[in-house]
């Protein structure tokens, strides 16, 4: 096995487990709040949350010393794509452990502020966290292929297509914050609007991260020849 191919598989390998934790960690929000919702104990969940952020910033600094330690001849040849982009892919990395420092804030919060949850401005934040973690699944596809095709030698790839699907979702949300946000303050009903109001952005916060992550991609596929990760101009 040559340098590079290692290199690449030990970067590979290492995102995989990374994203196992990310993705499982997002996919309980929506849980959490359901169980919050129906009276049922969520400590659990909240321990659950905790335990898969630790394992991701173990996991992403594993990752970021792996790429920041290696130089050109641990990479090898066949990682160029990699060597040229060292620097954005640190940067890369540690945008998308935001996501999941994020999440786990949000469990805190709404164990610590404990909002009524018998209302629309607590059903629109339940819809984002469905939201949220629809969305999670799609970019953990994405960035799978995006780091399997910058080790793999002349790899040729399209994520135009899951990137824009995610700027919708990201778009969506946004729709979802407002509504939140406007029900909480228009609603004579509702207690405490700028609880629901702190919520929303939190969801919404996470949805922004992913669509970061995504433009974080753009910038380094424009420096790998054969991964498109935005459309060109129309000619």
């Amino acid at each position: 096995m040559t340098a590079g191919s290692s290199f690449s598989q030990q970067l590979e390998s290492h995102t995989d487990a990374y994203l196992e934790s990310f993705k499982a960690g997002i996919d309980l929000l929506p849980e959490l709040l359901d169980q919050y919702a129906a009276g049922d104990d969520y400590s659990e969940t909240i321990t659950a949350i905790e335990n898969l952020e630790s394992e991701c910033d173990d996991r992403n600094l594993t990752i970021v010393a792996l790429i920041t330690n290696a130089d050109p001849i641990d990479m090898g040849k066949l990682n160029t794509r990699i060597n040229y982009n060292q620097s954005a892919l640190v940067e890369f990395y540690r945008t998308v452990d935001v996501v999941v420092n994020v999440t786990e804030r949000i469990a805190h919060e709404l164990d610590m502020m404990r909002p009524p949850h018998d209302n629309a401005c607590f059903e629109g934040l339940q819809e984002m966290a469905a939201e949220v973690a629809d969305t999670t699944a799609v970019l953990e596809e994405v960035i799978e292929r995006f780091v399997h095709d910058l080790g793999t030698y002349e790899a040729s790839d399209s994520l135009t297509e899951e990137i824009q699907e995610i700027r919708n979702m990201e778009s969506r949300c946004d729709e979802l914050r407002n509504e939140v946000i406007a029900t909480a303050f228009e609603d004579e009903t509702i207690d405490q609007p700028l609880m629901y109001r702190e919520f929303a952005i939190l969801f919404d916060e996470l949805a922004n991260q992913m669509e970061d992550i995504t433009e974080e991609i753009i910038v380094v596929a424009s420096n790998a020849p054969g991964i498109v990760a935005e459309e060109g101009p129309d000619v």
